[in-house]
């Protein structure tokens, strides 16, 4: 093609940008009314956007929050947030319900046909749990990675859940047949020679995902409002030694280190490490009193993916 003038390449720079981002016309479509390759037509386009003929802007609707999720990946060097519409004063049930709802569609379009993934136990799970739409992946792998804890009739145990994700998703499952914490470490050693919980055990260095709750100690928290997991006495040996959060029952401090106690070497299920190793793992927690347990998290580098609200990763932001 012989070389345009300055006027003449500029005049086509607007033409073909303005068929095919104004008119939509498809780049063959453009080759036929202009006679042009390929090539000269990608050229055009490229050269329109860099010298600013053509500027894309991306308009985010009111109730999603882009730049929230922006800032906390790159703060926090996640893979990925996700943040969920809530307002000062919604309820903890609503902000349970929109987190689900959002971790629900994030599960269901990052699991692959062949994806080993973990699951812990709590409220928010639950609510993912609950969202799902049914799936048939069955080469898709659900991994308990905590004993049962609290009732066993209870939606939010881990055994319960399990189950579930595994019915919604049409997927295997690997139970952890054992409770999630236990009186002694000796009885913790007898359960651990047990073939079906070994046999669990060896699946976690095997994840590609783990969807984890993140706990906090207040009140409310299901550790203490159980009555069968912690006692009042043994959360506050641990407030006092710094926990701000927990991670199927391993407690971390504000910077996310693992705060050491005996109640470690009786718990049954996946340690801090262990979930450290694991490609990504998603976080899922919101609520005003959550936000220290979970920027606790994000410093120690426990979670890789963080869904939660918008009310929280302002919090978490300042």
């Amino acid at each position: 093609m012989v070389k345009l003038s300055p006027i003449d390449e500029q005049r086509l720079l607007v033409k073909v940008s303005k068929m095919y981002y104004e008119a939509g016309l498809s780049q063959d479509d453009i080759i036929v009314r202009l006679n042009l390759s390929r090539s000269k037509i990608s050229r055009l386009l490229q050269q329109a956007r860099d010298e600013g003929i053509v500027q894309i802007t991306v308009v985010t609707p009111n109730h999603l929050f882009s730049d929230l999720e922006n800032r906390l990946e790159q703060q926090f060097g996640l893979h990925e947030a996700l943040v969920v519409e809530t307002h000062a004063g919604d309820s903890q049930e609503n902000i349970l319900r929109e987190l689900g709802v959002a971790a629900a569609g994030y599960l269901e379009r990052s699991v692959g046909t062949a994806t080993t993934l973990g699951i812990s136990w709590g409220s928010t799970l639950h609510s993912m749990v609950a969202a799902l739409h049914s799936n048939h992946l069955p080469n898709t792998k659900v991994v308990q990675i905590i004993g049962g804890l609290g009732q066993p009739e209870a939606e939010v145990h881990a055994t319960d859940l399990c189950h579930r994700l595994a019915r919604a998703l049409g997927s295997q499952l690997t139970l952890l047949p054992a409770p999630g914490i236990v009186p002694t470490e000796q009885a913790r050693e007898v359960l651990l020679a047990d073939l079906y919980v070994r046999r669990a055990v060896e699946m976690f260095k095997h994840l590609e995902m783990a969807w984890v709750g993140i706990g906090a100690p207040t009140p409310e928290s299901l550790l203490l409002r159980d009555g069968s997991i912690l006692s009042r006495a043994e959360l506050d040996v641990l407030v006092q030694k710094g926990l701000v959060g927990d991670i199927a029952l391993r407690f971390f401090d504000a910077q996310g280190c693992p705060v050491a106690s005996d109640i470690d070497q009786r718990v049954i299920g996946i340690t801090l490490e262990q979930l450290k190793q694991t490609r990504r793992v998603v976080g899922i927690a919101g609520g005003p009193e959550k936000a220290p347990a979970i920027l606790g998290a994000l410093r120690g580098k426990l979670i890789n993916v963080l869904i939660t609200d918008s009310v929280t990763a302002g919090k978490l932001l300042q």
